[in-house]
């Protein structure tokens, strides 16, 4: 079955959107649609995972709790290792982003060995 993963994106989102794509043992893959939204003031995701994540459309910044802040604009992608604690700072208000996020689990076996 084939789909377009700019299909069915909202011209304006109250909240941040989250669609799981794909989710097998050790993988999640999403794509997550925000407009103007940022993570709640004082939150932090600390996830168990390693996430790879890209802008492909829109902007946005994440903010590391070391105070680093990453700008994301289309195509720029950045991989968060587990427990590195972040947050998104900001996204843009102009248009809807849109990102594809990656979610590994560390605990499954590399089978390349």
């Amino acid at each position: 079955m084939v789909a377009n993963f700019f299909d069915n994106i909202p011209d304006s989102l109250p909240e941040e959107l989250v669609t799981i794509l794909l989710k097998s043992p050790g993988c999640r893959i999403e794509r997550i649609l925000s407009h103007g939204q940022s993570s709640p003031e004082g939150f932090w995701y600390d996830q168990d995972e390693t996430e790879w994540v890209v802008v492909l459309k829109g902007s946005a910044r994440l903010q590391f709790s070391d105070g680093t802040i990453v700008k994301l604009n289309p195509g720029d992608h950045v991989c968060i290792g587990p427990h590195e604690r972040h947050r998104v700072d900001w996204t843009t208000s102009d248009e809807v982003t849109v990102w594809l996020a990656v979610f590994v689990s560390c605990d499954q076996p590399d089978e390349s060995e």
